[in-house]
């Protein structure tokens, strides 16, 4: 179920802050640069979906190997990924809906991507499982995302942060790993980019592939 009245807040906050998000972005990445180009070297050739493109930060490093769509629920934020794309000289298709309803048929997409976006969709699982329809048999859903820490008085802290974060659409606390289990895919890797493992690299499959 999609809870309409939280996916129009996550917009409106989303258009709001398009226009200094990068600054604050750049924080907590400044000391791990290669999160994003690890996210890309998965990617093989064939035609991609990168769900929640933002600003376009990811666009530097797109392989010429790979046709991509980025789609975003902000016009604030494809504003900026549109204007990036033009000083990069770089042709994109880009375009505006909530990966809650994705506007693609089934077996779309060679590869999926989506980088610090599941922490912001209101019914997470309902995202995956979307992604899960538009991924071609044989492809890969690949995930760079925040997650709660499972430590019992550092989770128990993010449980009741995430009372307020929520307000503002972000939730610090979700289990994405799990989640992206309860949708229906299997787990192909998780990797740990940080200590406690706050921030993972997670690729999964549509169909049975896991080790």
């Amino acid at each position: 179920m999609i809870d309409e009245k939280q996916t129009s807040r996550v917009k409106k906050n989303f258009n709001c802050a398009s226009i200094i998000y990068d600054m604050f972005e750049w924080l907590p990445e400044g000391r791990s640069l290669n999160w994003r180009e690890r996210v890309w070297f998965h990617v093989p050739t064939g035609k991609v979906l990168e769900v929640g493109i933002g600003t376009g930060r990811n666009l530097p490093y797109h392989p010429d190997r790979i046709r991509v769509i980025g789609m975003d629920l902000s016009d604030g934020m494809l504003a900026k990924a549109h204007n990036y794309a033009n000083r990069l000289n770089y042709h994109i298709d880009l375009q505006q809906m909530d990966v809650q309803q994705l506007a693609f048929a089934d077996d779309t997409f060679e590869t999926v991507v989506a980088t610090f976006v599941f922490c912001s969709v209101p019914n997470q699982i309902h995202g995956l499982q979307e992604l899960k329809r538009v991924v071609k048999q044989d492809g890969r859903i690949i995930l760079l995302d925040h997650v709660r820490i499972n430590k019992p008085i550092i989770g128990w802290l993010m449980d009741m942060l995430n009372v307020f974060t929520h307000l503002f659409g972000e939730n610090i606390n979700r289990r994405t790993v799990e989640n992206v289990k309860q949708a229906g895919l299997k787990i192909e890797s998780v990797t740990d980019l940080t200590r406690l493992g706050l921030v993972k690299l997670i690729v999964a499959t549509k169909h049975d592939q896991a080790v």
